[in-house]
């Protein structure tokens, strides 16, 4: 007697059962229709994917020149705030921008700024003064390493 009846018993869900067990017919096997290759390879499982993924071979190589493209760096002279937008249009094609505002006003310079700053914490990068109103604005695919004192900069102020 199987547990599922054993159970059913216990609670007395269903009468005492004879405790042998029934022969159920086997089924015939059918021929069954075959799908056509492109409909199987659509309903591949998780794991057919999986064990596809591992045979296929992996390239982790990177070409030169297009690594060399995407070192590029724009500089880049303000001379009225609407210039900000096209400073971003470079950040957001993840090129590295020094944007140099000794040319602009005061006023006009900071807002620049704080529409940089946005842009570069939305897309991951770093704005870092480099020199008196000399910004550097790079993307996240661009690592900035080491840092300018501002100690030099506050004495000509």
């Amino acid at each position: 007697m199987s547990i599922k009846n054993k159970f059913k018993n216990f609670f007395y869900l269903e009468e005492y059962e004879d405790e042998q067990p029934q022969q159920q017919p086997q089924p015939q096997q059918t021929p069954r229709y075959e799908k056509p290759a492109s409909v199987q390879k659509m309903r591949e499982t998780p794991k057919e994917r999986r064990e596809k993924a591992v045979d296929a071979p992996i390239s982790n190589i990177v070409s030169l020149q297009s690594a060399m493209k995407s070192s590029k760096v724009n500089l880049v002279e303000p001379r009225v705030y609407a210039e900000a937008q096209d400073i971003a249009e470079h950040l957001k094609s993840k090129r590295a921008v020094v944007v140099n505002l000794q040319r602009i006003e005061k006023d006009q310079g900071l807002r620049i700024i704080d529409f940089l700053s946005g842009t570069v914490y939305a897309l991951g990068g770093d704005i870092q003064r480099i020199g008196t109103d000399i910004f550097l604005c790079v993307p996240d695919t661009v690592e900035v390493d080491g840092a300018i004192s501002d100690f030099y900069y506050d004495d000509q102020q």
